[in-house]
């Protein structure tokens, strides 16, 4: 009987503990902001230090992320912003397009600001990072150097002969293939060569793209740099690729010495080494790592998640599949027999494929949320959002609106004939000042993709029942293990 009821009084100090030690976050920042809590958002900030993070990592790496604005929910009730700590930060989480557009928008109010382990792997002199004056002089001088109708251009050639050697090499494998793994060094190839050329380098673009993959793993993770833990493992990822860009920017300044003024740009980071802005300066070899860093991820990776779902989206609706497929004939017989190759005028008539690449866009949730940090207190709808806190753009929950997007779980392109969206309800691409300048040349890009798989190929997915995680980017957890068919 004493037995019995030592247990009863351990389990109920436990319970004690355990329900202290998760108000005592909450009790901390009550305190550090006085009068000001009680005109926060609902939520709750979880544990000390870790706050919610772990449930949040959990939602997403189970592939389940909307189910933390749900929980939210039913704990708080329906609400246009919520309190929470994650990732290592005071945070509010706002979730109406409104709200959105406003955070985006207002950069007097609220500054890019990433978690810690962002911040870490993606370098200071990124365009993420940098703000107001350095981000618009940076900005002008890079944007013209991926966007533009004669750019784009020159990019066409080397990505469809790219693509095409690209699907013949898959469909000619026996065995079968993780389809993500190999868009992604598909990808990876075409932007490759388009922001560094034939650079001779030590590594092959093989053993460099899992360097990014790898990298890209510890962007939402905790920012332990500990044997063991994938931020540690992301930090020595980005070491050897920033390694390997300072060995190209040696060689290339090398080359450049020695043939003087024969010398020409024959690429981006050529280009990069021969900016100079409005006063004469030239770009140092840490912002020329950076920016390309960061092009070079943002130019693979999400074109590749994106191709992958646009793929997989397409097979399982063939109606759709058909659809799509009928536009890109009739592009090619409304082609003069001498041309040979796509166009970018082709491209730009391919008004169901851009509503397909859209409509992937809006149900993968690739682009789930972005960071920002509010710069000075900020009243909205009543409620506060403190100085120094994070502000956390969720999209994910705006694409699953279902006044916004009807039945929003069904992927369905046509929704996107004559639609408007409300101001901030889809921004794939960003808002406002930080809208993705390589935008055009992602679609571009995915365009041609699609445009040679739909004329000749298919896939049969092996696993259609995998469960998918989100982390880094949603994807199946096999990476889409596949074979693919020339369709004859």
């Amino acid at each position: 009987m004493e037995l019995k009821n030592w247990l009863v009084w351990i389990i109920a100090a436990l319970v004690f503990v355990f329900g202290v030690l998760k108000r005592l976050n909450g009790w901390y920042y009550e305190a550090k902001l006085g009068k000001l809590w009680p005109k926060l958002p609902p939520g709750d900030m979880g544990w000390p230090l870790l706050g919610s993070t772990l449930s949040y990592l959990k939602h997403f790496t189970s592939g389940h992320p909307r189910n933390v604005i749900h929980n939210l929910s039913i704990r708080y009730g329906k609400s246009d912003m919520y309190k929470a700590h994650l990732l290592g930060r005071a945070s509010i989480i706002v979730c109406t397009s409104e709200l959105c557009r406003q955070v985006l928008c207002d950069e007097d109010k609220f500054k890019p600001s990433l978690p810690r382990s962002i911040t870490l792997l993606s370098g200071r002199k990124s365009l993420m990072q940098v703000f107001k004056a350095e981000h618009r002089r940076l900005r002008r001088l890079t944007t013209g150097l991926i966007s533009g109708h004669m750019v784009l251009e020159m990019y066409i050639n080397y990505i469809q002969h790219t693509v095409i050697n690209g699907l013949e090499e898959w469909a000619s494998m026996k065995k079968p293939i993780e389809l993500l793994t190999e868009i992604k060094k598909l990808t990876f190839k075409i932007i490759w060569n388009i922001f560094m050329g034939s650079s001779s380098i030590d590594s092959s673009i093989g053993e460099i793209e899992p360097l990014f993959t790898k990298t890209a793993l510890g962007f939402i993770s905790l920012p332990i740099n500990f044997p063991g833990f994938i931020f540690h493992k992301s930090l020595k990822g980005r070491k050897q690729l920033l390694t390997i860009l300072q060995s190209i920017i040696n060689q290339k300044r090398l080359v450049k010495e020695r043939e003087g003024k024969k010398w020409e740009a024959k690429d981006m980071m050529d280009l990069l080494m021969e900016l100079k802005d409005e006063e004469g300066e030239e770009l140092d070899d840490e912002t020329i790592k950076d920016l390309i860093f960061g092009k070079l991820f943002a130019g693979h990776e999400t074109s590749a998640y994106t191709a992958m779902w646009a793929i997989l989206f397409l097979t399982n609706h063939p109606h759709i599949f058909q659809k799509a497929k009928e536009e890109q004939e009739d592009i090619i017989k409304r082609r003069p027999t001498t041309q040979k190759g796509i166009t970018l005028s082709e491209v730009k008539q391919m008004k169901f494929l851009y509503q397909v690449i859209d409509e992937t866009l809006r149900v993968s949730g690739i682009t789930f949320m972005v960071f920002r940090e509010a710069v000075v207190d900020v009243e909205i709808n009543g409620k506060i959002i403190p100085k120094g806190w994070k502000v956390i753009p969720w999209f994910g929950e705006l694409y699953m609106d279902e006044k916004q997007f009807p039945s929003p779980r069904e992927f369905n392109p046509s929704r996107w004939d004559n639609f408007v969206a409300t101001p901030g309800a889809f921004t794939p691409f960003g808002l406002g000042n930080r809208y993705c300048p390589g935008s055009d040349l992602a679609k571009l890009e995915i365009s041609i993709f699609l445009h040679y798989f739909l004329l000749s190929y298919k896939v049969e997915q092996l696993n259609p029942k995998c469960q998918r995680t989100c982390l880094p980017f949603p994807h199946l957890k096999d990476k889409c293990l596949a074979r693919v068919h020339k369709v004859e």
